[in-house]
């Protein structure tokens, strides 16, 4: 199960949020977003559990709760619609006209 964490101090690295989620069971996978620019936490981030009942039980007493002075939120991710599109808009506007063929 794939949890995400919102409200994270800044200066929490993720081996010790891995040591924090590892009381309630295994961590497949740990991952803290950072600014692409600065390189610094933006606050949030991702853990996958491959046991969902271990999963939710750490969802269930992390939610809500103090966290170095910062008071997280902690929930199953929810995976994100694809629109089926290969990547982004372009950033331009095409010229949409068709030509004739005679």
């Amino acid at each position: 199960m794939k949890i995400f964490i919102t409200g994270l101090p800044l200066e929490v690295g993720e081996d010790e949020l891995t040591a924090v989620f590892g009381d309630f069971g295994q961590v497949k996978s740990l991952r803290i977003i950072k600014d692409r620019e600065t390189g610094q936490s933006r606050g949030f981030g991702f853990v996958e559990m491959p046991v969902d009942e271990e999963a939710k039980e750490a969802i269930k007493r992390m939610n809500g709760g103090d966290y170095n002075g910062n008071r997280i939120k902690v929930a199953e991710a929810q995976e994100k619609p694809n629109t089926g599109g290969a990547g982004g808009g372009g950033g331009f506007k095409r010229n949409n006209r068709t030509e004739k063929s005679y």
